[in-house]
Order: structure tokens, then sequence, then C-alpha cells
């Protein structure tokens, strides 16, 4: 017990030490809480019920769990669809950011500052309608219209409706809007790292980039590269933004219905929130077990 006491008070003294810092998280942990860590604990006892916003929630026990599993093709599709998703958008991006991360720094500052910005802007600016005059699906698109100068079709192709093209631009898409929070954290990260450990390399014996990227850079970014990981975990499973903004919603024979857009579909369009809860519950498990096994995979970093 006094140990427990003794904890308590060394914990509030670093806390009224670094009171500034603390202030500095407090906005930031205040939206977290009511806009994340709140709607995440409440999906989890709503997933057992039938609540439609009007009446008061009905506990069913797990029938809207079995009722995906069970009844629902379109939620079984969307698993696939999702998978195939993240498989492919997941490590792309996680890599993509890496490699532009590693390039940017080996630049002159000013340079650095702009290909940095021009990297980031896809994220923030969803400028959807460009890509839907790209993929436009009549002889003015700029893709169409380059195939057809080039007489690689003779007809234009419909990018956006015909089920065999969808999800293929819709990754596209999102590859090319991906480098976030994760690419600018791993900018960081090679800007932190101790000029010194290079010095101590090259007396090692390590003379070339890819030496110093594996013996250096990457154990050096632990955090950076964690970070990472999970923030490309989160986008690709939550993706369902660009599908709906480009290809329509629902997609056409539902090819880029991702798991995200079926908890969208029955919690905003049908209102039918327990059976949203419980979609984005499974989705929630989904990302933390594989949050876990990347933690696993990059704890010998962490240190």
């Amino acid at each position: 017990m006094a140990k427990n006491t003794a904890g308590h008070r060394s914990l509030w003294s670093s806390i009224k030490r670094s009171k500034a810092c603390y202030l500095m998280l407090a906005p930031f942990m205040i939206f977290f809480i009511i806009f994340t860590v709140v709607p995440v604990v409440m999906s989890l006892p709503m997933g057992f019920t039938d609540f439609d916003m009007v009446q008061p929630p009905k506990y069913v026990g797990l029938s809207n769990y079995t009722t995906l599993f069970l009844s629902d093709r379109v939620f079984i599709k969307s698993i696939r669809i999702t998978l195939i998703f993240a498989i492919v958008t997941g490590p792309v991006s996680y890599v993509l950011c890496f490699l532009l991360a590693w390039l940017i720094n080996e630049l002159p500052p000013k340079l650095r500052t702009f290909f940095t910005l021009i990297f980031y802007i896809p994220s923030m600016a969803s400028i959807y309608f460009v890509w839907q005059i790209i993929f436009s699906g009549d002889m003015n698109g700029y893709l169409n219209s380059l195939l057809i100068r080039l007489g690689v079709v003779t007809s234009p192709v419909q990018w956006l409706t015909d089920p065999k093209y969808i999800l293929k631009v819709t990754i596209i898409v999102q590859l090319w809007i991906s480098l976030g929070a994760g690419f600018l954290a791993l900018r960081a990260g090679f800007q932190n790292i101790d000029p010194a450990l290079y010095e101590a390399g090259a007396i090692e014996g390590i003379s070339t980039r890819w030496q110093e990227l594996i013996y250096i850079v990457i154990p050096s970014m632990g955090p950076q590269l964690m970070f990472a990981a999970v923030m490309q975990i989160v986008a690709s499973f939550t993706a369902g933004a660009v599908a709906q903004n480009l290809v329509g919603f629902p997609s056409t024979d539902y090819s880029a219905h991702t798991v995200m857009t079926h908890a969208y579909d029955y919690g905003w369009v049908r209102y039918e929130m327990g059976y949203a809860s419980a979609i984005c519950m499974l989705l929630f498990i989904a990302m933390y077990l594989l949050s876990r096994l990347i933690s696993k995979a990059l704890s010998r970093y962490m240190d």
C-alpha cells in the first residue's frame, strides 16, 4: 500500500514538473477521448442491441453478429475487398512513405521542405474531382483520350463504373493520398538521428547508404516506424471515403464496398446503429490484433 502511495506521489510530482507539456497535450487528449475513446467504448455494448436512434436500444444478444456472418452477403464480400485493399495499400504505402522520407532527407534543407509539402498536400486536399476527370468514362477523360490516341483502346473504358476496374482505380487514388501523418513522422525520425551514429558506423566499417539504412537508420527509428505502421493499418482498414467520392455509393456491384463503407451504410443511411456498431467492433478488433502483431515485429527497435 505504501509502495502504491509513493508511486502516485512520484507520478503527481512528475506531472507538476511537466505541467506545461500536459497543458499543450490537453486539447488533443480532450477531443481524442470524446470523439475516439468514448465512441469505441460505447460501440461494444451497442453491438448487442437493436437501436435506430429513435427508440431506446433493445437487447438482441449475438443476433447482429450471427446475421453478419451467416446472412449478410454484402458484408462477406466487403471483408474480401477490405483485405485486398489493406494487403495492397498498407505495405505499399508504408514502404513508399519510408523511401520518400529517406530520399527527401538526402536533399538540401530548402528542397526538403518543398518536397515534404508536395507529397503531404494530397493527404489534406482530397480533390477527387481531378481523378474523376482523369478516369472519366467518355472520350474527354484524360486517360481514355491518351489511350485512344496511342491506339491501346478503340472505345472509352468505363473506369469508374465497370466492376473490373473500380477497385484498381480506388487503390491507385488511395495510394496517392496515403502520405499523411506517418510520412511526416518518418521525416522527423530521419532528422532526429544523431550524426555521431554515422561517424561511429564509418569507424566500424559501414561504407554504403544501404548499410547505413540497415544498421543505423532503421534501429534508430523504432517509435516513428511503429507510429507510421499503425497509421497505415488504420488508413487501409478504414478506407471508404475514396470509394464513396470517386465511384459512388454504393459502387457498381459493390466492387469497392469495404467494411467501413458497410458500417457507414447501416449507421448513417439506414440508422441501424446496433448493427453498425457490431461491424465497427469487428473492424476494431482486427486492427488491434494486427497492430499488436506489428508492434511485436518492431519491438526490437523500440528500445
